[in-house]
């Protein structure tokens, strides 16, 4: 299982638009990556403070080898999406998770 970050670079012009742009590019992508068997959870969507025309889609999918299958059929579905509203093509980076222990048993939360 990986996480995948896609980052797309939106035009600045377009920053008050970034929720329907985003919701434009799940319409787009979204029924092809849902009928994918690697297809592995929803995306989330954010936005970041300091640079607002860069938008962050991640989502988990089951290996890089299959994503990376799913991406060549989705530059062709996009290249209208890009040219129209992205400063230059997205981003596309995996994240390993690491298995670091975060139950704590012991209550550091006193009341």
């Amino acid at each position: 299982m990986v996480t995948v970050v896609e980052t797309w670079f939106i035009k600045p012009e377009f920053v008050e638009k970034a929720i329907p742009i985003m919701q434009e590019l799940d319409d787009i992508v979204g029924p092809n990556a849902h009928a994918d068997p690697a297809w592995a959870g929803h995306a989330h969507f954010y936005q970041y403070d300091e640079n607002p025309n860069h938008l962050i889609m991640m989502y988990p999918w089951r290996s890089r080898e299959e994503h990376r299958r799913t991406v060549a059929v989705e530059d062709t579905m996009l290249e209208s999406f890009t040219a129209k509203y992205c400063e230059r093509p997205r981003r596309v980076e995996y994240l390993e998770e690491l298995p670091v222990e975060v139950d704590h048993d012991d209550d550091h939360h006193h009341h």
